[in-house]
């Protein structure tokens, strides 16, 4: 094992519901469905239209500003609408799918094929989208080299799936998968967690590295920061782990086999476990076997893509996106509380100590969305550094980013981090800002003044 990473700072936030270990595997769905809104900064420009027959690896759309990236239909089927909103703005491309699945085919020898051939098959394939560039989390630029390729293949988010699980069936697609990022670069970094046993560590070729420590340890950015930091002018590229293995899935078969394994799990659904589906398919599809309990007294709960933390708020009408691996449901907060804050409390979880409930670490917590009070004035509490496991100064650039301090943003670290890094910060500030958008509004910022 190479030299464990040990991160101090941070919190994890125990929560009931885990899934159980079993896997349930859906078979092919009515709908299917891919949205713009789930790219960052992707203007789309549409390919198709209802009515129009496509395979699985078909273009539905492109990005205006970088026309030879393609967004791909998962499914073959039938164009079944075209979800628009205001001023025409283009929201989701549904596809009726066919009970028997017919492929696009992409041809890719490794063993043969050049970087520039790689990458116009990820490109035609849809697969590019996969690729995210740091600094900015946006879709990497095909001209670019970067200067590492890092993939994180742990989550210590809440409830987060366990790779072991999600990968089990997939491990010769996830070797074929790094192989492919080799090709793009040839310094590829695999974080693996320090305890317990990882159904990762049997990759080849790649440089591994052990981390240990409470969330956000997983994160790919705190990963980054600690084995080769980003720089001004330097580029990298991250990959989710399970869309290593779709990659490698197109590498082996030539066709666009968009498979992952989801845990669906929170206090709210009466069966968690992992879900094996097709990505874009419908939350109603993927709830399915697992079922939302049913709600006492009327009382109404949170469907969230992704974890708590960092997650989206989705109806069941909604679909799965290319980077979700989880489905949290958990009740829907707000209510007013007799005395709030003066009682006790044993079973609502205080990172200052308010209640009695820190005397209990190893507890799991039934915690809701509400977040005990309004907006109030950004006021300086040192909390920030606290859980954020990286040497830069976490309120200072806020405060830059509140100003449009371009060159403050730049020295105070706006390079090296996206909203999931700052996630619990926003969790633990008394002041209830909303951190995570305003860390993106600071990368609009940046990016529109390059």
């Amino acid at each position: 094992m190479s030299k464990v990473i040990k991160i101090k700072k941070g919190l994890d936030i125990k929560l009931v519901g885990e899934a159980e270990k079993q896997v349930v595997t859906l078979s092919i769905g009515e709908r299917y469905a891919v949205s713009p809104l789930a790219f960052e900064g992707v203007v789309p420009k549409l390919l198709v239209a209802e009515g129009d027959k496509v395979l699985a690896g078909s273009a539905l759309f492109y990005d205006k500003a970088h026309p030879e990236v393609m967004f791909t239909s998962p499914v073959s089927g039938s164009v079944s609408a075209v979800r628009r909103g205001e001023k025409r703005k283009l929201l989701a491309i549904e596809v009726m799918a066919d009970e028997q699945q017919s492929y696009k085919p992409f041809s890719i020898d490794l063993r043969k094929a050049s970087r520039e051939e790689l990458v116009a098959v990820l490109l035609e394939s849809g697969l590019w989208a996969s690729i995210i560039q740091r600094p900015y989390g946006i879709i990497a630029d095909s001209k670019d080299t970067p200067k590492a390729i890092f993939v994180s293949g742990f989550d210590t988010a809440p409830l987060a799936p366990d790779m072991n699980v999600a990968l089990k069936e997939d491990m010769e697609a996830v070797q074929a998968g790094f192989d492919a990022l080799k090709v793009l670069c040839p310094n590829v970094h695999l974080s693996l967690p320090a305890k317990g046993e990882s159904i990762l560590e049997a990759v080849q070729g790649v440089e591994k590295h052990h981390f240990a420590g409470p969330h956000p340890a997983g994160n790919v950015g705190v990963q980054i920061h600690h084995i080769d930091p980003i720089n001004k002018g330097e580029k990298v590229w991250t990959v989710g782990v399970q869309n290593v293995a779709i990659i490698g899935r197109l590498v082996l078969n030539g066709k666009l086999d968009m498979t992952k394994t989801y845990a669906v799990c929170g206090s709210q659904v009466a069966h968690p476990q992992y879900v094996r589906a097709m990505v874009g398919a419908s939350l109603v599809q993927v709830l399915m076997p697992c079922r939302i309990k049913p709600q006492a007294g009327g009382s109404k709960f949170r469907i969230i893509e992704g974890n708590v933390l960092t997650g989206k708020k989705v109806t069941a009408n909604d679909y799965m996106s290319l980077y979700s691996s989880q489905v949290t449901v958990i009740p829907e907060g707000g209510e007013l509380e007799l005395i709030g804050w003066l009682a006790p409390r044993l079973n609502k979880l205080s990172v200052s100590r308010t209640y009695f409930s820190w005397l209990m670490p190893k507890k799991r917590y039934n915690l809701a969305t509400g977040v005990n009070g309004g907006e109030r004035p950004f006021v300086v509490t040192g909390l920030y550094e606290k859980y954020l496991p990286m040497d830069i100064y976490p309120m200072y650039l806020f405060k830059a980013i509140l100003a449009g301090d371009l060159e403050k943003m730049e020295n105070l670290g706006i390079y090296e981090i996206v909203e999931e890094d700052v996630a619990l910060c926003e969790f633990v500030d008394p002041s209830k800002q909303n951190l995570q958008a305003l860390v993106r509004d600071g990368i609009n910022l940046m990016i529109k003044e390059m």
